[in-house]
């Protein structure tokens, strides 16, 4: 057998077909690579694990193999979409007890992964900073509610980290849904069940005005009318087999068992492989030692040799969390206020870029098939010659139907005004238009936490000020819309963008790169990243102790990776300055209020067919 010349090869051989046995899915792709791990389809990331292949690594990896296969193989997915709640919080809730139900399930029937999976909790909780946490408010309740729902499942403690964060909510949880967690036990290996339990627990903890319409209560409804409406029908014959599907199942629950063992088998051949792996790391040479620190692991992908000071004080927060809701309210009055006299022309946009979506959504057809909808536009060559054959045709689905499109908001002091205003109302408007056409949107800012450096400078000032040092500011990046969140209940969010002090310094690379994770963690088949900016990245702190063009670069560096990667469509947007020396695909506008039309007319264009309508919209040369 020829030897790899990477050695982590075989480990990831190993456990790619260990998943694949685990989910039951013998289909799975599973691949290894630097983006987020997660599930799309039957395609499977996990994390990379590089040539070392250090313990931390390892664990990693298999921890979230196995969460992941537990999740494929214990999650029905049209069971969980029938119960889940319509509210964002309580469907953080619902969709944390999920994961834990599985990952439980999985400690129960195959009780290697449960090491494993603990391994990864650990990684996250301490990439978190959960072990340091103090105060319930500074944690999610989703997060701490699913770590109760797995310990109290499986009788394992937590990693310390995750422990703590469950500790800090556990009075308030059990206060409030105390007597329904009784139950847990009982109702675990049934998603229809807990689904109903994880509803009550949401209701207890005070998130019932989220749930919404009772699934079983509308079913128990329609079959209500549907008695009304036809009780003179005959009732089904009632001779023969009581359940005549008692054998399938039976032979169902005996493979199930089988494929349970099979999938024990392989986690314990793969332990006993990395154990062996592991004795291997240690008779490596001096210069593979495992026992040396990992190298840090590079601030940037698209630049490994990009250098951050400190992190500890960077943020990545929803922008309800910077201001009370009377606050938001009020912002988003005074932003509707300034834009007044706007309103108008900025419909009359939304509405003509929804009526280009509609109109390809609705008149999109294949012609001239053999099967369809017949066509009556041909009916007439039949009527001439009756020997021709009927024509039929086909309404083709539209690429945008499974699209997610992200907005990135420079968010810097030089915005500040009328250029920040109408940033916020294009942005709410074309979020509201695009969600009618069924698109998902994501609105998301970017600036520092203080002007000419914050923390990281202070702490930077106390080391004695070592050369290079990197990126001297906290970075502040804002969620005012996630993707999944409804427009109306954002809509008072980007009033925020008014807040006086708010508007700062722009590193724009790593918020493009933020951006870029993000989407790549999405579902939909096609990403679509527009950037909105009014020049190149500045924060002084940096640039004063590092070259001139070290942000600059920074940038341009994440556009290239983006744009080769070729996972998202970018396209930029430059206010009163050119930013098409970055972009490949932007334009330049010298008055704010052209930006609705440049939004919109952009947006349109990469929507439209015809190849030559979006090169000429996107300012791009015709192929020849």
């Amino acid at each position: 057998m020829t030897q790899s010349d990477n050695p982590a090869d075989a480990f990831k051989k190993a456990l790619s077909e260990a998943t694949k046995v685990l989910a039951n899915d013998p289909e799975l792709n599973v691949s290894f690579t630097v983006d987020p791990a997660g599930m799309s389809g039957d395609a499977m990331r996990l994390p990379q694990v590089s040539r070392r292949m250090t313990r931390d690594e390892v664990m990693l990896a298999r921890g979230t193999a196995d969460a992941l296969a537990l999740n494929r193989r214990y999650h029905n997915g049209q069971t969980h979409a029938r119960y889940t709640p319509q509210g964002e919080m309580a469907r953080e809730l619902y969709e944390a007890m999920e994961t834990a139900r599985c990952e439980a399930m999985g400690a129960r029937d195959m009780p290697g992964t449960a090491g494993n999976i603990d391994a990864k909790i650990a990684h996250e909780a301490m990439r978190k900073g959960y072990d340091q946490v103090t105060k319930p408010a500074d944690v999610p309740l989703a997060t701490a509610a699913g770590y109760l729902i797995r310990h109290l499942a499986t009788g394992r403690d937590l990693p310390s980290g995750a422990a703590n964060v469950m500790e800090l909510w556990r009075p308030f949880i059990e206060q409030q849904a105390g007597g329904t967690l009784e139950d847990l036990n009982e109702i675990l290996a049934d998603q229809a069940d807990f689904a109903k339990f994880a509803r009550k627990i949401i209701k207890d903890l005070g998130y019932g005005d989220q749930l919404g319409d009772d699934p079983d209560q509308v079913d128990d409804d329609q079959e209500d009318s549907a008695e009304d409406g036809g009780e003179e029908e005959q009732e089904p014959d009632s001779t023969g087999d009581d359940n005549p599907d008692d054998e399938e199942a039976e032979g169902t629950s005996e493979q199930s068992q089988e494929e349970q063992q099979d999938a024990s088998q392989a986690q314990i051949s793969m332990d006993e492989q990395s154990d062996q792996e592991m004795g291997e790391e240690a008779e490596m040479p001096e210069g593979e030692a495992p026992l040396e620190p990992p190298a840090p692991q590079p601030v940037s992908d698209a630049d490994p040799d990009y250098l951050v000071y400190q992190t500890e004080h960077d943020e990545e927060i929803r922008a309800e969390d910077l201001a009370e809701p009377v606050e938001l309210e009020r912002l988003r009055a005074y932003l509707d206020q300034q834009l007044e006299p706007l309103k108008g022309a900025v419909s009359r946009l939304a509405n003509k870029l929804q009526r280009r979506l509609q109109a390809q959504q609705n008149r999109s057809w294949e012609f001239d098939l053999e099967e369809g909808t017949l066509d009556a536009g041909r009916l007439a060559r039949v009527v001439a010659n009756p020997t021709t054959p009927l024509s039929f045709k086909v309404e083709k689905d539209t690429e945008f139907r499974d699209t997610c499109v992200t907005l990135l908001l420079d968010n810097s002091g030089s915005m500040r005004g009328r250029p920040i205003s109408i940033a916020a109302i294009c942005a709410d408007v074309l979020a509201r238009t695009l969600e009618r056409c069924n698109v998902k949107v994501e609105i998301l800012g970017f600036t520092t936490r203080a002007w000419k450096g914050g923390q990281a400078r202070e702490a930077w000032l106390n080391d004695g000020r070592p050369q290079q040092p990197g990126r001297l500011n906290d970075l502040r990046h804002i969620i005012y819309k996630s993707a999944d969140s409804p427009w109306r209940r954002s809509r008072p969010n980007l009033g925020l963008m008014m807040k006086e002090g708010l508007l700062k310094e722009n590193i724009d690379g790593e918020a493009l790169e933020w951006a870029h994770r993000r989407m790549m963690a999405r579902p939909e088949a096609r990403k679509i990243l527009m950037v909105i900016s009014d020049g190149a990245p500045v924060d002084d702190s940096t640039l004063s102790v590092n070259p001139a063009n070290y942000l600059e670069k920074h940038l341009r560096d994440v556009i290239a990776m983006v744009e080769k990667r070729r996972a998202v469509e970018l396209l930029a947007i430059g206010i009163g300055h050119d930013v098409t020396r970055y972009y490949d695909r932007a334009v330049t506008i010298t008055d704010v209020e052209q930006l609705a039309g440049a939004m919109t007319e952009q947006l349109a264009a990469l929507f439209d067919s015809d190849p030559r309508a979006r090169a000429r919209v996107m300012g791009m040369k015709r192929a020849s």
